[in-house]
């Protein structure tokens, strides 16, 4: 486990560290102010949307590879209001949430990153993993510059997940030399935490399939199989694995009398969303063989524990990154190896039996959500890992049977959190309200679309849908694109550059046509 206490690396702060961060930074604009601007020069398309990155010197971290892609995509897209979008969301992480870089206090090989959300300073397991998987299209080897940027987060989020895998996000480490902010909302928490290095401590499963995800991203593009002997991953995943079994773990024993559970979480909130019935433990579960997540990616308690995505998610990365584990000549890897495939194994079947219901029109389709006593949450939430992204995934293809039903389902007025307008019809969630779309969705719906009619509406919807700030925001009105929530949320940023580069490669001919709203001829 890892051998470093979190106060003892205090003690080697002085060590020289790696940052992007430069000198001038202090001259900088604040980007949460910066991103609320109609910053100058706009688009030329009807739009007119902002620019939105800061100034070479101001970036995070500045990357080779995705200052090319941006250069190529320019003669790639027609549409300049495209263009616009596509040049402010790719680069939105690197510009704006690479907070820190360093080593480790107790080995300067360990490469360390901490990437906030955004307009929240810190940082969260889900969500780092997906701000930075979207430049695996620009990684080529473990010598570019980006790919030290993977192997920090990945480093740092397998400290994490060793310290307290049941917590979902996280300080500064304190070799960045940066002061944390303290949470000061009231929490009752098993098993406790330390809250100098926890933020919040939601337990939801999807962290486990984001950092699996992420390992597995890195290793695909660069085959740097000696990383992941190294350092503390194989540790991270042992946490994964045993904190994912005690997660299985049903609500009462055979004998019937009720099982301690391994994590409760109570909350002094406003809302439902924001703690756990039954004084921390949630609503009770069988046994299914599938991993409970009381909270859902967008952070909300759940109603079922069994979350059918972030349990899909983790299935198929423990899969693919026991290709990883089986080759490390590290003691006891073989054996884990085969330990996650069995887990993955294991839950894919669960969700079979127990995932697969029948739908509003009597197809079979997923939940959302499964309690194994027959309780069934029919719906999906726009947040990644979702109903909808299952292809995304990796975990069924498009033209699975099932996924088409689910997706009908989840496209439509049958699924609860569908909210259609002449702005933006897209899945919300429960996080925001009712009736404000997440463009986060659309964007999904394009990467799992190979429709082209669909895709063009997608990409129509989530342009008209920034208020000229052009920037994709966490949620819009359907009706009204000048009520929305959160202009920097580097997360869906980056989904949006990944749609675009993903359709450079697949239907290149899509990214030839005009989404102004009005009839451009081409000259």
């Amino acid at each position: 486990m890892l051998s470093i206490s979190w106060a003892s690396a205090l003690l080697f702060a002085v060590l020289p560290v790696a940052s992007s961060t430069p000198a001038s930074r202090s001259s900088c604009p604040n980007y949460g102010s910066y991103s609320m601007a109609r910053n100058e020069p706009l688009s030329s398309g009807a739009y007119r949307l902002a620019y939105q990155r800061p100034s070479p010197e101001c970036r995070t971290f500045n990357s080779s590879g995705v200052e090319d892609a941006i250069k190529r995509m320019k003669d790639e897209i027609y549409d300049p209001d495209l263009f616009r979008l596509f040049e402010n969301t790719l680069p939105n992480t690197l510009d704006t949430a690479v907070k820190w870089r360093g080593f480790a206090a107790n080995n300067s090989d360990e490469e360390l990153a901490f990437i906030i959300t955004g307009d929240i300073n810190a940082m969260w397991i889900r969500d780092s993993a997906n701000q930075i998987a979207p430049y695996k299209a620009v990684l080529r080897s473990k010598t570019d510059g980006i790919a030290s940027v993977f192997r920090g987060v990945i480093n740092l989020q397998a400290r994490y997940l060793i310290i307290s895998p049941y917590c979902n996000s996280f300080h500064p480490p304190p070799e960045s030399g940066m002061h944390p902010n303290i949470n000061g909302a009231i929490y009752s928490v098993t098993p406790p935490y330390d809250k100098k290095i926890v933020f919040t401590c939601n337990f939801e499963l999807d962290d486990f399939g984001g950092f699996l995800q992420l390992s597995h991203d890195y290793y695909s593009r660069t085959g740097d199989l000696d990383f992941f002997g190294k350092f503390q991953w194989i540790n991270a995943v042992q946490s994964i694995l045993k904190t994912s079994r005690d997660m299985q773990q049903p609500t009462y024993a055979e004998d019937g009398s009720w099982n301690t559970p391994s994590y409760t979480f109570q909350s002094q909130t406003m809302t439902s969303s924001g703690t756990l019935a039954n004084n921390g433990v949630g609503n009770p579960v069988n046994y299914t063989g599938m991993v409970q997540s009381p909270f859902r990616p967008s952070d909300d308690s759940a109603l079922y524990n069994f979350q059918i995505p972030a349990n899909m998610m983790l299935s198929r990365y423990l899969a693919s990154t026991a290709e990883i584990m089986e080759k490390l000549p590290n003691k006891g890897a073989s054996g884990l190896a085969r330990e996650m495939r069995d887990m993955a194994t294991e839950i894919r079947d669960a969700i079979s039996r127990w995932g697969i219901v029948r739908g509003p029109a009597g197809d079979r389709i997923f939940a959302y959500e499964v309690d194994g006593f027959g309780g069934v949450n029919l719906m999906d939430d726009a947040n990644v890992p979702s109903l909808l992204s299952a292809p995304l995934l990796g975990y069924v293809g498009r033209d699975d049977a099932v996924y088409r039903d689910t997706r009908r389902f989840v496209l439509g007025r049958t699924n609860p959190w569908w909210c259609a307008g002449p702005v933006i019809s897209a899945v919300g969630s429960p996080h925001v309200r009712p009736g404000a779309a997440w463009p986060m969705s659309a964007i999904v719906r394009a990467l799992t679309s190979d429709a082209e009619a669909e895709i063009m509406t997608a990409i129509r919807e989530v342009l008209a849908s920034t208020d000229g700030l052009g920037l994709i925001h966490e949620s819009v009105d359907s009706f009204d694109a000048s009520r929305w929530t959160r202009q920097w949320f580097t997360w869906a940023n980056g989904l949006f550059g990944q749609l675009i580069l993903d359709l450079a490669e697949r239907k290149p001919q899509i990214l030839k046509e005009s989404f102004q709203p009005f009839l451009i001829h081409k000259s």
